[in-house]
């Protein structure tokens, strides 16, 4: 499988968003299929950081495509998103990965005996990767760090973002910028 390109990141956040599934995410001997994604669109998206922080706008957003961000919230999870943009701010949350490869590690650091919750939520699957700030606005191109291709044609479905103080209006066309694999087990769980 070939690592994504710059230029596939350097398209519309929305677009990459929905490429992205079913691609394979690979950190050091951990690897997964990439089943759930979030796009955010930058200054003029209610939810996205960029939007939050106009006057101060992350620095690894900045980076060209296919450079990551990550950053902490909730004062406990580390949240890892890749820039997508075509010449504005613009960022891809993975939110949940089906796991593939080291399944003994990922276990260790989630201290879980089972997978069916390893790695189904954002913070859930940083943590059973071991992903911290130190792959803050480092490029996703290396043997050991990258996206890789896949022929996966998964069945996507879009919905509302999760976890949102802001977000578009419910009757906005741009409401939902959620997508995932329908059926995938390790979707995030949304509670209703």
């Amino acid at each position: 499988m070939k690592v994504l390109s710059e230029k596939f990141y350097a398209r519309s956040p929305v677009t990459v968003a929905r490429d992205l599934l079913g691609k394979v995410f690979v950190y050091g001997k951990c690897k997964g299929v990439i089943v759930e994604t979030e796009a955010y669109l930058g200054e003029n998206d209610p939810g996205a950081i960029g939007a939050r922080k106009v006057k101060n706008i992350p620095k690894a957003l900045l980076n060209p495509p296919g450079h990551s961000f990550v950053y902490f919230t909730y004062g406990n999870h580390w949240m890892f998103n890749v820039i997508a943009k075509t010449g504005q701010l613009g960022a891809v949350l993975i939110r949940a990965i089906e796991p593939i490869e080291g399944f003994d590690l990922m276990k260790k650091r989630r201290g879980a005996d089972g997978v069916e919750n390893l790695t189904n939520g954002p913070g859930k699957w940083t943590q059973a990767f071991g992903i911290d700030k130190s792959l803050n606005e480092v490029k996703l191109d290396k043997k050991d760090y990258c996206i890789l291709h896949s022929n996966n044609k998964p069945e996507i479905v879009s919905d509302a973002r999760i976890g949102l103080s802001k977000d578009f209006p419910e009757n906005s066309k741009m409401r939902n910028l959620r997508f995932y694999i329908k059926g995938n087990p390790f979707v995030s769980k949304v509670k209703k």
